[in-house]
């Protein structure tokens, strides 16, 4: 089976543990930009940061920057996990093989351009990172905590359909968070008794200044919520 076939099988197979597991493929209709627009310098990123500004009612573009990156973290690596636990297979988000699209009534959308393997998480986002705090002096921790965020939403999603074990999921959480860009950005809790049991609980250590948003809240794995 070639590799376009063998990625489109596994994107089949963890289309359906949720709506951020389901990666479309192929260039769309419509007003998606290319990925590479994010990172080039055309301007498309600063546009994008301004919108979810206007669209949460915030004068701080750290915070919508923030809100921004969660958001792409989380269309993107939620596939990128659930390929890594059910078929041990990196896929290719890399910016140059992406189409993305905001919107403030549908917000951040992503798709492939096509299936294939990819170098790794940090490959992949890195550029993104670079470009983000180009724009927005936004720390670099916050933005890597809101990538492991994603991931470990991911992780527990993956978990919760099903689709893996406890311990498989387990396993992946410890392989991603060993090495960078996931190393030291938290850490999964273990709790005595039935707590929480059959789960994975997540706790970063940064924040990604959603409280800062009227009535904004913290998020379960924010690091300023007491234990």
């Amino acid at each position: 089976m070639s590799e376009f076939a063998e990625v489109l099988a596994t994107l089949r197979r963890i289309r359906g543990i949720s709506p951020f597991f389901a990666l479309d493929i192929g260039r769309p209709s419509g007003e998606w930009l290319p990925g590479e627009s994010l990172v080039d310098g055309s301007g498309a990123l600063d546009r994008t940061v301004d919108a979810i500004a206007r669209r949460y009612r915030t004068d701080e573009r750290r915070v919508a920057t923030s809100l921004f990156f969660l958001s792409y973290t989380s269309r993107v690596l939620s596939p990128v996990v659930g390929a890594l636990v059910v078929d041990n297979r990196m896929l290719d988000v890399r910016p140059g093989n992406l189409w993305w699209h905001y919107a403030p009534d549908t917000g951040l959308q992503v798709r492939i351009d096509s299936p294939g393997g990819g170098p790794g998480i940090e490959d992949a986002l890195r550029p993104v990172v670079k470009a983000i705090r180009d724009v927005v002096p936004v720390a670099e921790g916050l933005l890597w905590g809101n990538a492991a965020s994603s991931a470990a939403g991911a992780l527990r999603m993956v978990l919760r359909s099903g689709t893996a074990s406890e311990a498989e999921c387990g396993g992946w959480g410890e392989r991603l968070w060993s090495t960078p860009p996931l190393a030291e950005t938290g850490e999964f809790l273990s709790f005595p008794g039935d707590l929480f049991s059959g789960d994975l609980v997540f706790r970063r250590r940064s924040c990604c200044l959603y409280y800062r948003l009227d009535n904004g809240g913290k998020c379960g794995d924010c690091p300023l919520v007491k234990a």
